[in-house]
């Protein structure tokens, strides 16, 4: 898509190395709605860089939905704040509330478009209801629909549009107001795999071009590797883990962030493979070590090094290199065949070539003429 003149008030938009103070703010959250269920939210806390996409990410049930609705003010916490661009959004009602929310636009996973209006309708709604005139309202739709490369299609109704194209709609409505911060609640996952790409593309376009903070609420953590700079996982309303989105996928902490990347980032073997091995080792026992490849040490030969250099036979069992938030990451699981007393000098020489190492298990050496299992 080429490149779309920005709306009025961005123009001065700051590069994102510059003001790094929190777009948003939240202090110990908390929301019940039936005591007997307990708590939705349990004491949250969380920042959000200025300028940054940050994912927060759970399974159904997480809280997910309700933390959205607490930033927007669609859902008053049971205690805690929540600040916007310094604001405290949390009591306010009225007035103030609706002067609030015009920084803190939403886009959802069903387009909630008007099927009456065409889309550049639908995109002047939210300008109606803030008492634009109609010529500025006349300048500006077109700027919005550039902006989203939806110009050609401002005659079309919903139901002449694609998934892609409703969803273009409604980031270019939700834009109109020129937001600080916008929600994303499951935006894309309505979409295929190939539109949902071009939306994420379009989503990280717009967080680039014009600073705007962008908060992802998902269950897919495809969509947080792809474009968000940091990353929350949300596990029966509270916090498991929150950091940089590498950091997280290169190391997770918990047992949920673990179990949303083991279709990205192989850092569990294949459960068939899993219970095969040992937790102490034996007499007919090999150690298996998880080697973490980050930036550049993704692409050196280490086998072949350590092959050479220790004399060992390594076994690949599983592994896989990705690339997260522009950088590659890999890891992989082998069996270090004739290993065992070379253990300490082996990790010693990994952590000097700046890749992390875990002895994850041992593995049963095979009967004479059965190969062992592995796994890619």
């Amino acid at each position: 898509m080429n490149a779309a003149p920005r709306l009025s008030s961005l123009e001065s938009a700051q590069p994102l190395s510059e003001t790094r103070r929190d777009a948003v703010r939240i202090e110990s959250l908390s929301k019940t709605y039936d005591p007997a269920a307990g708590p939705v939210l349990d004491d949250v806390s969380l920042s959000v860089r200025k300028g940054d996409i940050h994912g927060i990410i759970g399974r159904s049930g997480a809280g997910k939905s309700t933390l959205v609705r607490c930033l927007n003010g669609l859902v008053e916490p049971s205690s805690g704040r929540v600040f916007v661009s310094g604001r405290a959004i949390t009591g306010l009602s009225g007035a103030p509330l609706r002067a609030a929310r015009r920084e803190i636009a939403m886009i959802f996973q069903h387009f909630s478009l008007l099927s009456s209006r065409t889309a550049a309708g639908n995109v002047a709604l939210p300008l109606e209801v803030a008492g634009l005139s109609r010529r500025e309202i006349r300048e500006r739709v077109p700027k919005l629909l550039d902006l989203v490369g939806l110009r050609a299609k401002a005659d079309s109704y919903p139901s002449e549009l694609s998934g892609g194209q409703k969803q273009r709609v409604g980031i270019a409505r939700a834009l109109a107001l020129d937001p600080k911060v916008l929600l994303s609640d499951e935006a894309t996952s309505a979409l295929d795999p190939e539109t949902t790409e071009q939306i994420l593309d379009l989503l990280k376009s717009i967080n680039q071009r014009l600073g705007l903070t962008v908060v992802l609420i998902t269950h897919e953590m495809d969509v947080v590797r792809r474009i968000a700079h940091a990353v929350t996982v949300l596990e029966a309303g509270r916090i498991a883990e929150s950091g940089p989105t590498f950091e997280t996928f290169a190391f997770p902490k918990s047992a949920v962030a673990r179990s949303f990347l083991s279709s990205i980032v192989a850092h569990d073997l294949p459960p068939e493979l899993a219970k095969t091995l040992r937790t102490e080792p034996g007499h007919d026992t090999d150690p298996v070590l998880r080697i973490t490849f980050t930036g550049a040490g993704a692409h050196q030969p280490v086998v072949a090094d350590l092959v050479e250099r220790f004399g060992v036979r390594p076994n690949i069992l599983h592994g896989r290199i990705d690339t997260i938030d522009n950088r590659a990451l890999g890891v992989l699981a082998v069996v270090l065949e004739g290993g065992e007393t070379l253990l300490e000098p082996i990790r010693t020489h990994l952590s000097s070539l700046g890749l992390s190492s875990e002895i994850i298990g041992y593995a049963v050496r095979p009967v004479a003429g059965r190969p062992r299992a592995a796994f890619s």
